[in-house]
């Protein structure tokens, strides 16, 4: 494993270099505020007048059509949505001036081959391993998210050097940054949200929330138990592995841990992770990804709708509102769920509804985390 801190990097680099983001979103904002407040000259590539363009010119840094904010730039980082990259590279590749490095922040297009560079540009990744929030936030207070650095394409012999500043200049070397390859980063990221972070978790929440309302038990308690009390238990496990988890939950606990919990995720549940890996790798998921965004994400936005309706939902929005600290820390949900699932005034009755059935099957499961 190579593993680059703040002393590896060479700062003559991107001296004086011009670096073009596109797209202000969570990644985009945190990336141009970081890279700006390290003293590079940042310009954001986003739609005259839109969301993106009013914010970033009140968050003080230059903006422009995409288009005219490559021409020039040395460095042109694509931080839009994964499945609008394809069609706008169409419209900026031809104002990328040879010898420039090309960046991306997850290696999907590149990998499944849905971006096709030209050979006079560097490709490279630089992939914090944490939400833009957090990477913003992290610069901020003096520290940095790791970040994993890949090269797939060194037209100029300086593609890893450049690679390493950006990644130091949004704050990444702070963390250490490890390298990788595209296909590595692809793959265990698309593997990691799908079968532990996102689908995995949710989904163990979600049936644990079940089993217990179901078993006649307070629907409050049961979101108590299932999904509240989560966080302490991954804050723990993010500050010292399972070692600090052991030290701080209790005995009883800690038995039922190691005895049970070997039960709920066994063999049968690993083959299946085994299965979804298999999906990853041969480019099945992508395949299907791609194809699900051509037509319009009809089962995306249809399982997405379930979701957010589920009863644990509407349960955890009347608990929540009861600690209005919470809502210091909310982040803006996606605009996709923003737009299936509208705002429902929670009630007592309401939050008592019996749980929807929640949609299974091999093609369903792989697209309904993948945004």
């Amino acid at each position: 494993m190579k593993h680059y801190s703040q002393k590896d990097v060479d700062r003559k680099a991107l001296k004086g270099a011009r670096i073009a983001v596109l797209g202000y979103g969570s990644q985009g904002r945190a990336h141009a505020l970081n890279l700006k407040d390290s003293g590079f000259d940042v310009i954001v590539g986003v739609r005259r007048g839109g969301t993106g363009w009013k914010q970033a010119r009140r968050d003080g840094l230059k903006a422009a059509e995409p288009a005219e904010a490559v021409r020039g730039a040395d460095v042109v980082a694509l931080l839009i949505p994964d499945p609008a990259q394809k069609e706008f590279y169409k419209g900026i590749r031809k104002a990328l001036k040879p010898g420039a490095t090309l960046l991306f922040a997850h290696g999907f297009n590149i990998h499944f081959g849905q971006i096709k560079p030209a050979s006079h540009l560097d490709v490279v990744l630089i992939a914090p391993k944490g939400p833009g929030d957090l990477v913003r936030r992290q610069y901020q207070e003096g520290r940095g998210v790791p970040c994993l650095l890949a090269v797939a394409q060194d037209a100029t012999g300086k593609a890893h050097a450049r690679a390493l500043a950006y990644a130091h200049g949004i704050g990444g070397t702070r963390g250490g940054v490890i390298e990788t390859t595209f296909g590595e980063e692809t793959e265990t990221d698309l593997f990691g949200e799908q079968a532990v972070l996102c689908g995995g978790a949710t989904e163990l929440v979600v049936k644990g929330f079940e089993t217990l309302v179901e078993a006649g038990y307070q629907p409050e308690v049961a979101y108590y138990e299932c999904l509240h009390e989560l966080k302490l238990i991954v804050d723990l496990l993010h500050e010292g592995g399972l070692a600090k988890m052991h030290q701080f939950i209790s005995e009883t606990a800690k038995y039922g841990d190691l005895t049970r919990g070997p039960r709920i995720i066994n063999e049968r549940v690993k083959n299946e992770m085994r299965k979804v890996l298999k999906e990853v790798r041969s480019g099945r998921f992508a395949r299907q990804w791609i194809r699900e965004n051509a037509q319009g994400r009809p089962n995306y936005q249809k399982l997405l709708a379930a979701d957010i309706d589920h009863q644990i939902e509407r349960v955890g929005a009347g608990l929540r509102a009861r600690m209005p600290w919470l809502q210091q820390k909310t982040r803006r949900a996606p605009a996709a769920a923003e737009r299936t699932a509208p705002r429902r005034r929670v009630t007592a009755k309401t939050a008592r509804r019996k749980p929807l059935k929640r949609a299974r099957g091999e093609s369903t499961g792989a697209v309904r985390h993948a945004a």
